[in-house]
């Protein structure tokens, strides 16, 4: 989970800081001239003007009379270009860090692959990005690497155990075999195949490895539904599927086991009997917006949290038919993370979760006719 923020109070920016030092540093370097023409200069002149007899002498009086409105307007003409002439050099020295600062953000994001790349000879600036860039370089190689191995790892796994569900398939034939134990050991093989399978959809969402289309949300949503009715039907729950048709930009395949996933969940953890669960889909400006509500017990904000990490199953780790590997949730965050979304998970109203997925809209269209199932 992200870290929270210091809650700071509001202040100046460094380049209003910068701004202010340029201009303050200016006007005291007028007042220390104004202070030696004074001490230097005045000083030595006879307060009271002098009629001699070549003509009128002026006085040290007639003299600051004659010079302050000319020093005040130096003095605002000086604040002025400086407070503009701060602000262009304070913006110019910063340019730098806007870059870095916009890297971090995209950073924080999940984002690895750009670079800062700042260009100019070295300084302070152009060191950190460059210590920023190779630390990214290092970060993405390492997550690369673990992506591959995982990828790997399952990729060898899926055949043996695809051997092994179809020993258990025979087993199960063979009237003399332990049918209870074979059946539990088909179960076990069964659940492993899942996580296997599981894993390589989340590293290829991790690395975004599909090509972006348009997608018809209204239309996964109403074959997940259907897909799933069955296992709806068995387990008491009405689900329901409706709202506009509306395109996201994405992998037709992805996305539809996005939906796949989200509504199985949904059914899965709901009531004992009368449950509900309802797929809207829904245009806003630039988005393509897919909600997932379902009824159930009620959960706690701090446990809402969790259930997108890996093997969170609510406040327990439960296990039984169609509980699934864990991973349900945690896929939806890769995917909609690979396709720049947005994922929000918080407690229904009528207990249960609402889960919203706020994708990247592929035309902006008016909402269209709903889709019920």
């Amino acid at each position: 989970m992200p870290e929270a923020r210091v809650a700071r109070r509001p202040g100046l920016s460094v380049r209003w800081k910068l701004t202010l030092s340029y201009a303050g540093f200016l006007l005291l370097a007028m007042l220390l001239l104004l202070a030696v023409v004074w001490l230097f200069l005045l000083r030595y002149v006879p307060a009271d003007a002098s009629v001699t007899m070549d003509g009128f002498t002026p006085g040290r009086d007639d003299l600051v009379r004659a010079f302050a409105p000319a020093a005040a307007w130096a003095l605002l003409f000086l604040l002025a270009f400086g407070l503009a002439g701060g602000w262009f050099l304070a913006g110019r020295m910063l340019a730098p860090l806007g870059r870095i600062t916009s890297a971090t953000r995209k950073t924080a994001e999940g984002s690895l692959s750009h670079r800062i790349e700042l260009e100019g000879r070295s300084d302070e600036f152009r060191e950190l990005a460059d210590s920023f860039d190779a630390m990214l370089a290092r970060l993405e190689a390492h997550i690369a690497e673990q992506q591959r191995f995982a990828a790997n790892a399952s990729h060898e796994l899926r055949t043996p155990l695809a051997i092994t569900q179809t020993m258990l398939e025979v087993a199960r034939d063979d009237p003399g075999a332990d049918q209870a134990l074979v059946e539990r050991l088909r179960l076990v093989n069964g659940r492993a195949i899942e996580l296997t399978e599981a894993l390589l959809l989340l590293s290829r969402a991790d690395r975004r490895a599909f090509h972006r289309d348009a997608v018809d949300l209204s239309l996964l949503a109403e074959e997940s539904v259907e897909t799933l009715l069955p296992l709806a039907e068995r387990r008491g729950v009405a689900v329901e599927a409706s709202g506009d048709v509306v395109a996201a930009l994405g992998s037709p395949a992805l996305l539809l086991q996005l939906t796949t996933n989200l509504v199985h969940n949904a059914i899965v953890h709901n009531l004992p009997e009368g449950g509900e669960v309802t797929v809207t889909t829904v245009a806003a400006p630039g988005r393509a917006v897919l909600v997932v509500e379902n009824t159930g017990p009620a959960l706690a904000p701090h446990v809402v949290a969790t259930l997108t990490e890996p093997f969170q199953r609510g406040a327990e780790r439960i296990r039984g038919d169609h509980a699934g590997v864990g991973l349900g949730l945690a896929i939806v965050q890769s995917i909609v993370t690979a396709h720049d979304g947005v994922l929000v998970v918080e407690p229904g109203p009528r207990g249960g979760l609402r889960v919203s997925v706020r994708l990247p809209a592929a035309v902006s269209s008016p909402p269209g006719p709903s889709h019920p199932a």
